[in-house]
């Protein structure tokens, strides 16, 4: 999940899964694919790094958890 701000200031975490589209118009609109669309108050570019993040952190848990070690 990933942390945002609604343009309220109240935070939120979203689901990176359900994010559909990102979209500039100027405020920055998620679109998610159960309908719901936020407006918070990260740019589009924060908001991908912050999801590219989240899923590297992810991966690198599968890493560890399923990978990362040698059998002996």
């Amino acid at each position: 999940m990933i942390h945002l701000t609604r343009l309220n200031n109240d935070e939120v975490l979203v689901n990176s899964d359900l994010i559909v589209f990102v979209e500039s118009t100027p405020d920055t609109v998620i679109s998610l694919n159960t309908g719901e669309r936020l407006r918070v108050r990260e740019r589009l570019e924060e908001v991908l790094e912050r999801v590219i993040e989240f899923r590297r952190r992810v991966m690198r848990g599968a890493w560890v958890v399923e990978g990362g070690r040698q059998d002996g």
